[in-house]
């Protein structure tokens, strides 16, 4: 049987879809109905929510990045053996970048490649029927993605809902649902985002009040009927030219609370081209394992941790062991790791493994944000020097000292920018922002 979907979207962020994708992932699950979740755009933390709700893996699938092809081949990969996919959106539904048709970024780019109608949730505090003005343009602004109709949220009373209701049904819109103000499933956030998945306290019984209020104020019967089967799967060999290939056959991870930004697609990717993931955790003082071949240093929260990594002397001491004979590399909070000193949001200076000479800080926080388009400059864990990647960037530690390294890439953006040096690399070691998302083309 052909999956089905739905793209759950907003017109800004803060509007609750994740609260009704994550109540809509647990009712389903419920229901015994095999639901999967994927996210739209460079969100690195959604997707584990995702999965803790539903019980199955979710993966992102973004417009810009990724070309057509493998977004096709990672939804396909969503689809298996799954009744329904929820795909949420990023941001507003049609926020993105520059790029051509199709390719901009935006969430309604991959509802329309997949063929999946929006269902719009609709934030309506402070208004009542004006919010029909804004679903009929909704409706108008994007012909191409059909709206299969809005869950109303936020709403105040009984005579809020029914004055919104009618106004937006007599457009010819479903209303699947209205869902109350409440503030008793607000999942806690930090700098970057939503607080990680696995250290949310509690994040079984807020997945169930999520199911809760959703199931008891949206329609599911209606939402599921509104689905329509996934559409162009087939993204053939176009689909393996844009997939990051593994860096080695057994990769040494880091993972722990201080490192988890490695998008679940690279992890599936990897190890179905045959490579072994093999867990370490520097916060436990472990260092890379010794029988693997490479060593990768995910983004994470390490300014958090950043005492208790300069004192883990067996991790620090192994992993510049490792770095002797065999690549290393980082990502975002691996890239600082990796340098000589991280300072952290008190102005405390940590030493950290020194194997790069850049020096990193959370003093002055700075927001640096954005897709990026990077060549390499030298042979590396991503293939030859020239190699073209897509990924995106997101954080606010700042570089104080870039040292005398050579950089990793040099890096554009999504508006045209002349490319510039980024990242470092020294000997088997590099390092840099970027969090890669698959290859450039």
């Amino acid at each position: 049987m052909t999956a089905r979907g739905l793209l759950v979207a907003a017109i800004r962020s803060g509007s609750g879809k994740t609260t009704v994708t994550l109540g809509l992932l647990r009712a389903l699950a419920r229901r015994g109905i095999a639901v999967s979740g994927a996210k739209c755009g460079p969100d690195y933390i959604d997707p584990a929510f995702h999965a803790a709700a539903s019980g199955r893996a979710s993966l992102n699938l973004d417009s810009w990045a990724m070309p057509p092809a493998l977004v096709a081949d990672l939804a396909a990969r969503s689809a298996e053996g799954a009744d329904l996919v929820i795909a949420e959106g990023l941001m507003g539904l049609f926020d993105g970048v520059p790029g051509a048709p199709g390719r901009t970024g935006a969430s309604a780019d991959v509802g329309v490649a997949l063929g999946v109608p929006a269902v719009l949730v609709l934030d309506v505090s402070g208004q009542s029927q004006s919010a029909a003005a804004v679903v009929a343009g909704v409706r108008a602004y994007r012909p191409d993605l059909r709206l299969a109709g809005v869950i109303l949220n936020r709403v105040g009373s009984e005579r809020h809902t029914r004055l919104v209701g009618e106004a937006i049904r007599a457009l010819g819109v479903d209303v699947f649902g209205a869902i109350p103000r409440t503030n008793d499933v607000v999942l806690p956030e930090r700098h970057l985002g939503l607080v990680q998945a696995e250290e949310t306290a509690g994040l079984e019984a807020i997945l169930e009040r999520m199911a809760d209020l959703v199931g008891g104020h949206v329609d599911l019967d209606r939402l599921i009927a509104a689905a329509a089967p996934l559409a162009g799967l087939d993204g053939g060999a176009d689909a393996g030219a844009a997939r990051v290939a593994p860096p080695g056959q057994r990769i040494a991870v880091a993972r722990d609370a201080a490192f988890t930004f490695l998008y679940p697609h690279l992890v599936s990717g990897w190890r179905a081209a045959g490579a072994e993931i093999v867990p370490f955790s520097p916060l436990a003082d472990e260092a890379p394992a010794e029988d693997c071949d490479v060593c990768w240093l995910p983004g994470g929260y390490p300014e958090l941790h950043a005492g208790r990594i300069a004192a883990a002397g067996r991790f620090l001491g192994g992993l510049a062991h490792f770095a002797e004979t065999r690549p290393v590399h980082g990502e975002c909070g691996g890239y600082m790791v990796l340098g000589r000193t991280l300072t952290d949001a008190t102005g405390t200076v940590h030493a950290m493994a020194g194997l790069l000479d850049v020096a990193t800080s959370f003093e002055k926080r700075r927001m640096h944000l954005g897709y990026r388009a990077v060549t390499t400059t030298a042979d590396g864990v991503f293939g030859p020097a020239g190699t073209a990647l897509k990924g995106h960037e997101f954080h606010y530690a700042t570089v104080i000292d870039a040292g005398r390294d050579a950089p990793f890439a040099l890096a554009g953006d999504a508006y045209g920018s002349a490319p510039v040096p980024t990242g470092s690399r020294r000997g088997r070691v590099s390092g840099t922002f970027f969090h890669v998302i698959a290859r450039g083309s």
